[in-house]
């Protein structure tokens, strides 16, 4: 080999290395950014799911909510494991009046549409 085709191999050689590392970072990075989607995805599933929940047992159940059906809440909340959104629970299953217990309805939606939107 002449001194000219080497220097076209290394510079092929290198061109095509820094190509395959670019790659190889692009690969991991969207890798990575995918399972961040699918994890905020599961998150938001959840918090829909508890919401349903809520909306059927509590806003559309028309009469005092059962014990069986509180700890199905209760459980649902808690499996979030979100402390936010448990505090607003905890504050909206502490009320003590209907006005309290309406205020407290309307931050708990609050803070599950914010998480949503995360």
């Amino acid at each position: 080999m002449t001194k000219k085709q080497k220097i076209a191999a290394a510079t092929i050689f290198v061109l095509l290395f820094g190509s395959n590392l670019f790659f190889v970072y692009k690969y991991y990075s969207d890798h990575r950014n995918q399972r961040l989607t699918e994890q905020k995805q599961q998150i938001n599933s959840q918090i829909l799911s508890f919401t349903q929940l809520f909306m059927a047992k509590v806003l559309r159940g028309g009469e005092v909510v059962s014990f069986d059906d509180r700890l199905q809440l209760e459980n649902a909340v808690r499996a979030l494991n979100d402390k936010v959104i448990f505090a607003a629970w905890e504050k909206f299953t502490k009320a003590k009046d209907q006005a309290e217990v309406q205020n407290d309805f309307y931050d708990l939606f609050e803070v599950l549409l914010e998480k949503i939107e995360e």
